[in-house]
């Protein structure tokens, strides 16, 4: 009996032993799974810290007061606190120094350093640029950043905004934006026929095919434009934005889904002469503060929505696009997309990698689908899905 067990015992020992060594034979032939780059950047370090005071001045189409701009400010804080001071960035928001849509052009001339704006206004400097802020049906802020940090959008970004002489980096992004606000009630594809909207970048273009009449207001001429009665609807940013705003006290309505924003991706934007003059350390810091950024205003921002929508919901009446008009305006949006690509390779490249992207994430967005986090009484009820 006593040596059954010890025979019994050795051989279990074997199977253990060969079992892990097979594991760990596995696990070295296929390697770490996933590598951090910087790591090898900082593990030695070749630069000294610098220690001269540098002044540099940001220009945005941002109104003052708008959350935009606050965004903007936090990015110039935190380049402030990391470096105690010695690198202290302005903003200025629109008509501060240079009109909202001036912004762009003034860094690229070097007239300021550094702006911070949404592509989307950029729509007739290379189409292309849209891509990087907002594509209707297109990527949410988590696809955005997996596409910009973790595949090639970054790259992309560079080579496109290195045109106009710029350096680029994400640096803010707000989520699905809250849908139109408007006066005219809009569930079918036939109530927009005739509609005057206000919109930019590509969404724009999709609801003109659908019938729409559309301008691209800036946002500080959005509230007048909808009390006088020159716009019928609008779009806006999230609800924490048109709250403060007032849109909900001059219209009844609030048509959703934001199909015209999914992700709203802003970017940071800094002349290449002056980038390329910044000490290495403080190059670090910048990328490092815009990341912080970008992670940070994501956050804010939705907190903030959800205190929003309910103040938000006293004056307007929700209502949902039906399913046969998204499905249309989803077709209507390809079809406009496609008929981009086949003039202007740039789109062509930037949406062909975002496309890349989201079917490669399909299968994992699909097998997670189901923990949806709604509350408990939701979710026993049968809301499994978002």
């Amino acid at each position: 009996m006593k040596k059954a067990l010890t025979v019994s015992l050795s051989i279990l020992l074997i199977i253990c032993f060969t079992a892990t060594m097979s594991m760990a034979a596995e696990e070295k032939e296929r390697g770490k799974f996933g590598i951090d780059d910087r790591h090898k950047i900082a593990k030695r370090v070749k630069f000294k810290p610098s220690t001269k005071e540098i002044k540099w001045k940001m220009v945005t189409p941002w109104s003052k007061g708008l959350l935009y701009q606050d965004i903007a400010v936090h990015f110039c804080d935190s380049v402030r606190l990391a470096t105690a001071g010695r690198f202290n960035i302005k903003p200025f928001s629109a008509g501060e120094l240079v009109p909202a849509m001036q912004a762009f052009d003034t860094v690229s001339k070097g007239a300021a350093q550094c702006g911070h704006g949404s592509p989307t206004y950029e729509k007739g400097k290379n189409e292309a640029l849209v891509a990087f802020g907002a594509v209707p049906f297109g990527l949410d802020s988590e696809g955005y950043d997996i596409w910009l940090h973790e595949r090639d959008g970054m790259e992309l970004l560079q080579e496109l905004y290195g045109r106009f002489n710029l350096y680029a980096l994400p640096c803010c992004n707000l989520g699905q934006e809250q849908g139109l606000s408007s006066n005219k009630r809009a569930t079918k594809l036939e109530d927009f026929k005739g509609m005057r909207l206000r919109t930019v970048g590509w969404f724009m273009d999709i609801m003109q095919r659908a019938g729409a009449s559309v301008t691209p207001l800036p946002g500080g001429e959005v509230y007048l434009a909808l009390e006088r009665g020159v716009i019928d609807a609008a779009e806006f940013s999230s609800p924490c934005m048109t709250y403060p705003m007032g849109f909900d006290q001059i219209t009844k309505y609030c048509i959703e889904p934001g199909i015209h924003q999914p992700g709203d991706q802003d970017i940071l934007y800094i002349n290449m002469d002056a980038w390329n003059k910044l000490p290495e350390d403080l190059q670090w810091i910048v990328k490092i503060c815009a990341r912080e950024t970008q992670a940070w205003s994501t956050a804010w921002i939705n907190n903030l929505n959800a205190e929003a929508i309910h103040l938000l919901k006293k004056n307007l009446e929700f209502v949902q696009m039906d399913e046969e008009t998204l499905n249309q305006l989803r077709k209507t949006t390809q079809e406009f997309l496609n008929d981009l690509k086949a003039k202007n390779p740039d789109v062509k490249k930037v949406l062909d990698s975002q496309d890349a992207f989201l079917e490669d994430f399909v299968e994992w967005r699909e097998i997670r689908g189901g923990v949806a986090p709604w509350p408990y009484e939701m979710y026993i009820s049968g809301k499994h899905y978002q």
